[in-house]
């Protein structure tokens, strides 16, 4: 048997122990997979965002997790480098998710408004539903374009509304659709007062959600300072002080780190779950085979 020459065993065991956590995770890839999702009208340019995003994460994950594995030796935590590059955003608690959702609310409140004063003037929602796309907030004119391109095509307002709510996903806006869409059928009068009431009600959603998320910034800003001030600290031994970490080069060493490297994970997803952002239940959900019957 061919012994191996000394200057190689330390890369074919860090190689090894690579290919090992590598093997981990897509391990618990095929076991838990990810949870399908129905198709979405308007949600293709919203998943290519996401898959842009996740590609240039994922590539910085991989050069942090080579320079990790370089300057250390440690699979390990080349594996942990490369997973917190990946959820590296997850850590911020949703806060680019509730910023959006904000704006979004205060452009519906306030296309809202402007609908209930076009109506005055209109002969009913299809004439009104165009006329006040001029006054409506960038995030919501792509959309209402969509909307009366629909309705110029001849689909039942009543469709064309639910593909709209679709698009926002957004369950404020539901409220606005269902009572539209409740209009639209039943063509009753009162719809002014409805949506004066459905305006109100999301000028003070919207406050509610400021104040909640001045609160949650402090919290956002402590999970960013314990997780900054660990791995500070952590490189900081490894590059000022490797006698006091050698005993991590060892396989021993190694399997103790991942239960060490698991208390940190945990505790960082356990301080994200306090300053994430919850999403409620729509009220206009897609049915089970998603699909919209005209």
């Amino acid at each position: 048997m061919t012994a191996v020459p000394p200057g190689l065993l330390d890369p074919l065991v860090m190689l090894a122990g690579a290919a090992v956590g590598a093997g981990l995770f897509l391990l618990g890839l095929a076991l838990y997979g990810v949870r399908p999702r129905p198709a979405v009208p308007g949600r293709g340019p919203r998943r290519k965002e996401v898959l842009r995003a996740l590609s240039t994460r994922s590539a910085v994950g991989a050069i942090a997790g080579v320079v990790v594995l370089v300057v250390t030796g440690w699979p390990v935590m080349a594996v942990g480098a490369v997973l917190l590059a990946l959820g590296w955003r997850g850590l911020y608690g949703g806060a680019a998710e509730e910023r959006t959702a904000m704006r979004r609310l205060e452009g519906l409140a306030a296309w809202t408004e402007s609908l209930r004063d076009t109506i005055a003037g209109a002969a009913g929602l299809e004439q009104a539903i165009p006329s006040s796309i001029r006054a409506a907030a960038p995030t919501l004119r792509p959309h209402l374009r969509s909307l009366v391109d629909r309705l110029h095509t001849r689909m039942p307002l009543p469709d064309a509304l639910r593909l709209f709510a679709d698009e926002l996903d957004d369950p404020s806006a539901d409220l606005v659709v269902a009572a539209l869409i409740l209009n639209s059928k039943l063509r009753g009068p009162g719809l002014r007062d409805v949506l004066g009431a459905l305006a109100v009600s999301a000028r003070e959603e919207l406050d509610m959600r400021r104040r909640v998320e001045a609160e949650r910034r402090s919290t956002r800003r402590s999970v960013q300072i314990v997780v900054g001030t660990a791995v500070a600290f952590a490189v900081a031994l490894v590059v000022f002080n490797p006698s006091y970490v050698e005993e991590y080069d060892s396989t021993l060493g190694q399997a103790v780190l991942v239960v060490v490297a698991g208390f940190f994970g945990a505790g960082f997803a356990w301080m994200r779950r306090l300053a994430r952002f919850d999403k409620p239940a729509r009220l206009l959900g897609l049915p089970s085979t998603g699909e919209v019957h005209e």
